[in-house]
């Protein structure tokens, strides 16, 4: 693992512990020149979980671009990161039980998610994601919401 402060190559394990409920290992290492200390997270890869796309063609899961978009949703709002990693944790876990998941279960099970953790991340992931044609589309799923309280 390359230290993050100096560069050199070396470093060494101080403290690994459980994390997100058994799903990574938190590591606290130090720098075997400088002794610089950082910490990194393992994670089980989902490198054999491809999403099919709307037009059929199939590529591999994108953690980091699905996570990225949630945030944007998130941007400005009392969404805690911590929260959105710990929900994808729990919808990857959903999709991981098969070799293909397509583009629009991740996109409803998003919704779903953003929907229950904050309603004007959910309405930002829903506009871009269900590509609203007009201001009266985007009216209408707004005005659903409401009468859902």
């Amino acid at each position: 693992m390359q230290c993050p402060s100096c560069h050199h190559s070396d470093s060494k394990v101080v403290d690994s512990r459980m994390s997100e409920h058994g799903r990574s290992i938190r590591r606290r290492r130090e720098c075997l020149k400088c002794e610089f200390r950082f910490t990194t997270f393992e994670r089980v890869q989902t490198a054999n979980l491809m999403v099919e796309k709307r037009d059929g063609t199939p590529e591999p899961y994108d953690r980091q671009k699905l996570e990225k978009s949630i945030l944007i949703a998130c941007a400005k709002r009392p969404v805690p990161p911590e929260e959105i990693h710990e929900k994808v944790c729990g919808l990857e876990e959903k999709w991981g039980r098969g070799p293909l998941v397509s583009s629009q279960e991740i996109g409803r099970d998003v919704m779903a998610m953003l929907r229950e953790v904050d309603e004007i991340a959910f309405l930002r992931f829903a506009s871009v994601y269900q590509r609203f044609p007009d201001v009266q589309t985007f009216k209408k799923e707004f005005e659903k919401l409401l009468h859902q309280k």
